[in-house]
C-alpha cells in the first residue's frame, strides 16, 4: 500500500471514530441529563403556612429544625412559612382554623388547640401515663395508636394526623418552695387543660392564658408558676428568670405532640413531598429530644436560677394513686378512651416488669 493510500484510510479511520465518538457523547450528555436531579425553574413553590403552639424562644428548637430541613431539602418544590405561638390565631383555635384552611399544618397537642376528636385527652400531658420522651414513638409504633390518631381525625373530618412525638416531661416551676403535695394548695399554676383539670383536686388553680403572656403574668402575681415543661423550657423561655424553685417530681414524663396538616392540602401534595415532608418531620423528633433531654440533665446539675427541690417518694404515691382513678374515669367516657387506657395500661405493666430501666420523681 503506498503511503497516499495509507493516508486515505488512516483519515477515514479518524473520520468514524470521531463521528463514533460524537455520537456517544451526545448520548452521555443525555444520559446525565436524565439521571442528574430536576431542579425546578420557573415554577412557583408550593407555599404552606404554618402554626406552632411554641412561642419563638422555644419554637426555634421544637418546630423550626424540620421546618428548616422542608424548605432546604425541597429543591424550591415547597415553602413553608413558620409563625409561633398565637400569631395568626389564638392555640385554642388552631383546628378550627386548620380544618378551615386558614392555617396549612400546625404543631401542637390535641388538647391545647381543642380538637374535637376522642383522643384529645390524652394529647400535651394525660396523667402518669409516660416516664420518658421514647415512651411516645414507642405507644405510636408498636402499640396502635397511630392508627387510632390517623382515625380519630379522619372521623372528625378536614385534618390530617402525620405524626407524634414525645418531649419534655412536666414539672413544676414555682415562686414558692414546694417540699409537700400540701404546698401544691392555692397555686394558680399556667398548664394543659386536662394536666389542670387533674391538679385541681390537689388544690391548684389551672390558669390558661396565651403562651407568651406566661412570664409577664408570674411577675405581676396573676400566676405563682407553670406546672408545663421540663427545666430545659424553663430555662429557654425565661421562665427561670422570674420563679425560683423546680421541682422534680412531674405528672408525666413526656408530652404528647402531634403534626398536623390540612386535609386538602395534604391530599394535593406530591407524593415525592408527602415523603419529604414525613422525613423532616421525623428527623425534627430526634433533634428535639436530645435538645431537652441533655437539658433535663445538665440544667439540674449545672443551673444556678432554679433551686431544685422533691416531694417524697411515699406522699407523691398520692398523686399515682389518683391518676390511676383518673384514667378509670376517662376510659368510661367512650370506646376510644377505654382503647387507649388500656393500651396506657397494657405498656406500664411491660414497664413495671422491666425493673431499673425507668426511674422517676
Amino acid at each position: 500500500m503506498t503511503i497516499e493510500s495509507k493516508t486515505k484510510v488512516a483519515n477515514t479511520n479518524r473520520r468514524q471514530f470521531l463521528k463514533k465518538a460524537g455520537k456517544t457523547a451526545v448520548a452521555a450528555g443525555a444520559a446525565s441529563t436524565l439521571a442528574a436531579p430536576a431542579v425546578v425553574i420557573g415554577k412557583e413553590p408550593i407555599r404552606w403556612r404554618f402554626q406552632t403552639y411554641a412561642g419563638g424562644a422555644l419554637g426555634q428548637y421544637v418546630t423550626k429544625p424540620a421546618i428548616d430541613m422542608i424548605n432546604e431539602a425541597s429543591n424550591g418544590e415547597m415553602q413553608i412559612e413558620l409563625f409561633y405561638a398565637d400569631q395568626l390565631v389564638p392555640t385554642g383555635e388552631l383546628f378550627r382554623a386548620l380544618q378551615a384552611g386558614t392555617i396549612d399544618a400546625v404543631h401542637s397537642d390535641d388538647d391545647s388547640m381543642a380538637a374535637p376528636v376522642d383522643v384529645r385527652v390524652f394529647g400535651g400531658y394525660f396523667p402518669m401515663a409516660t416516664r420518658h420522651a421514647l415512651d411516645v414513638p414507642v405507644l405510636f409504633h408498636q402499640y396502635g395508636f397511630d392508627k387510632i390518631w390517623s382515625d380519630a381525625y379522619k372521623k372528625a373530618g378536614g385534618v390530617v394526623w402525620i405524626s407524634a412525638a414525645g418531649q419534655d416531661p412536666c414539672n413544676f416551676n414555682t415562686k414558692k418552695s414546694i417540699t409537700k403535695l400540701s404546698d401544691l394548695e392555692g397555686l394558680r399554676l399556667y398548664t394543659f387543660p386536662t394536666a389542670g383539670r387533674f391538679l385541681a383536686q390537689f388544690g391548684v388553680i389551672p390558669v390558661s392564658i396565651p403562651y407568651e403572656d406566661a412570664e409577664v403574668a408570674v411577675q405581676t402575681g396573676e400566676l405563682d408558676g407553670m406546672a408545663w415543661s421540663g427545666i430545659t423550657e424553663d430555662y429557654t423561655v425565661g421562665w427561670a428568670d422570674v420563679t425560683d424553685y423546680f421541682l422534680t417530681n412531674n405528672i408525666s414524663g413526656a408530652w404528647i405532640g402531634s403534626w398536623f396538616v390540612n386535609e386538602k392540602r395534604w391530599a394535593d401534595l406530591p407524593a415525592h413531598l408527602k415523603k419529604l415532608v414525613l422525613a423532616c418531620v421525623e428527623s425534627g423528633h430526634f433533634y428535639r429530644n436530645q435538645w431537652y433531654f441533655g437539658g433535663e440533665a445538665s440544667l439540674r446539675a449545672k443551673g444556678t436560677k432554679l433551686k431544685v427541690q422533691s416531694i417524697p417518694r411515699e406522699e407523691w404515691n398520692q398523686v399515682e394513686q389518683a391518676a390511676a382513678k383518673f384514667w378509670a374515669e376517662v376510659a368510661e367516657t367512650g370506646e376510644v378512651a377505654a382503647k387507649v387506657v388500656q393500651i396506657f395500661k397494657d405498656y406500664d405493666a411491660v414497664r413495671q416488669s422491666a425493673k431499673g430501666i425507668y426511674t422517676c420523681g
